[in-house]
């Protein structure tokens, strides 16, 4: 969507174009049109913690290299980015006239509370006759686009993307612009300045991992995504849920902060589309995630099936530590937690496997743990985190059955048969031998003793009986209905 109006302050006014999920120059509408008017630009960012949800701590490190990356990209044509904190509503209608922009830039927004403030930023822009042009790029299609026959929202993935196949590729992504003209940016005061480097945590910095695991730049995502596409999106299907095989795209955090498009992700597929289909459609549940948000302004905090509002959630702060910290002596869950504390990431399988622990083994409630995978993933995605949640817990859209409960010692036998996940993450018991690895707890003395173990020293006991945690979650699911 763009909406042209006359321009109000001559050809020479300059044009602003507000940056959001979208930190990079390729394939950036707002971006493009604007240099396609030929007048001298000024970009912004605007950390506005106020409406929509605030950056996560991963996420916040992560945003701080994408920013100091994006300011350096377009200092090399000479043109300024403001990097600010506070209302966006307040400084983009305060800087656009105190700069005399004639018009405005920006790419869409999906959460519901930020897409309503776009809406207000337009029509306070437009009263003082500034123009607005608005664009999609962090989605292949706006949300609500696609509809089923009867003009409603698609409650399948699978029907939602058959629909999506049927409505023809996605436009080709935009180069970036080839020249830009830059503006002299207004005086601003100190206090709305943001400096990326603050976002890093620094009391403590346990942000090292990430360092060493990340290169938040466009350049870096986007050798991330011709790396994947040219050596191993043609085996993605057979090597995506091994475990240590490092199969997957790793491209979500790139995504979420739009280092890349997903239209950029679409065309660096095409040469390989028929054995790409796994892979797109993970692409497709993105989209299908952000079809959800976009009218679900409470997806992060409400069962979207009222019947989970009657489970009797358990009150257990010692194992939901235990959880966050790999404490849980079970290995597979503990190397998991352990790979998402160190790096910021967790294999998707890996995921699954400790959302299902917490939600059902534990029995508490998956707003904690989607809480702590806002907070510690840099990827952490409005949207997909959510419905991920949601998806395990079986209390949202195209949910997994309740009674579907990972048994995680056979799915570390599937999914990390070697074991070297699991050795990598939970050194202590490394030295088990593999028949041993997943199942600490019940080894006899001698196996423990040569492998340098002693339980509930070295690594603890499982906090939770497995097979009693599998049948209180049956037992609770049974008692949902309301009386």
């Amino acid at each position: 969507m763009a909406r042209h109006h006359q321009d109000r302050s001559g050809h020479d006014s300059p044009v602003i174009v507000w940056f959001r999920e979208d930190l990079r120059l390729g394939d950036h509408p707002a971006l493009h049109d604007a240099a396609a008017t030929g007048r001298p630009v000024i970009c912004v960012w605007v950390l506005d913690e106020k409406t929509g949800r605030a950056p996560g701590g991963a996420a916040r490190w992560f945003l701080a290299g994408a920013l100091e990356s994006l300011r350096d990209d377009l200092a090399h044509h000479d043109v300024p980015l403001a990097i600010l904190s506070g209302d966006a509503q307040t400084l983009i209608t305060d800087l656009a006239r105190r700069c005399k922009a004639g018009d405005v830039f920006w790419n869409d927004r999906v959460e519901p509370d930020q897409a309503a403030q776009d809406d207000r930023i337009e029509k306070a822009l437009e009263q003082d006759d500034i123009a607005v042009h608005r664009s999609m790029a962090m989605l292949l299609r706006r949300p609500g686009v696609l509809k089923t026959n009867g003009g409603k929202h698609y409650q399948v993935f699978g029907a939602y993307w058959r629909a999506a196949g049927s409505a023809g590729d996605p436009p080709d992504p935009l180069p970036a612009p080839r020249k830009l003209q830059g503006a002299r940016l207004p005086h601003l005061d100190a206090n709305i300045i943001l400096d990326p480097a603050s976002l890093r945590p620094s009391h403590p910095d346990w942000a090292g991992g990430l360092a060493e695991t990340w290169e938040p730049t466009e350049d870096a995502a986007t050798e991330r995504l011709a790396h994947f596409a040219r050596h191993e999106l043609s085996d993605y299907d057979g090597r995506r849920d091994d475990l240590a095989a490092g199969g997957t795209s790793r491209l979500s955090a790139d995504l979420r902060h739009g280092l890349i498009s997903p239209r950029q992700v679409w065309q660096a597929t095409q040469s390989t589309r028929a054995r790409a289909s796994g892979f797109l459609s993970e692409l497709g549940w993105r989209e299908f995630s952000y079809d959800t948000l976009a009218r679900t302004p409470d997806l992060a905090s409400s069962n979207l099936r009222d019947r989970f509002d009657h489970v009797k959630w358990r009150r257990a702060p010692a194992e939901l530590k235990a959880w966050q910290q790999g404490r849980t002596g079970v290995p597979i869950v503990d190397a998991a937690m352990r790979q998402l504390w160190q790096t910021g990431w967790m294999h998707n399988r890996a995921r699954m496997i400790v959302a299902s622990f917490l939600v059902k083994h534990l029995l508490i409630d998956w707003r904690a743990g989607e809480q702590w995978f806002w907070d510690t993933l840099v990827d952490a995605d409005p949207a997909n985190n959510p419905v991920n949640w949601q998806w395990v817990a079986g209390s949202g859209i195209e949910a997994t059955p309740f009674f579907r409960i990972f048994n995680p010692v056979l799915q570390a036998g599937k999914f990390d048969r070697s074991g070297e996940y699991v050795r990598t993450f939970v050194p202590e018991i490394a030295k088990l031998p593999d028949r041993a690895l997943q199942t600490p707890w019940e080894q006899p003395d001698d196996v423990l003793s040569r492998a340098g173990i002693t339980l509930d020293k070295t690594y603890p006991r499982p906090i939770v009986d497995l097979k009693g945690g599998r049948e209180r979650a049956l037992e609770a699911y049974k008692n949902t209905e309301p009386a």
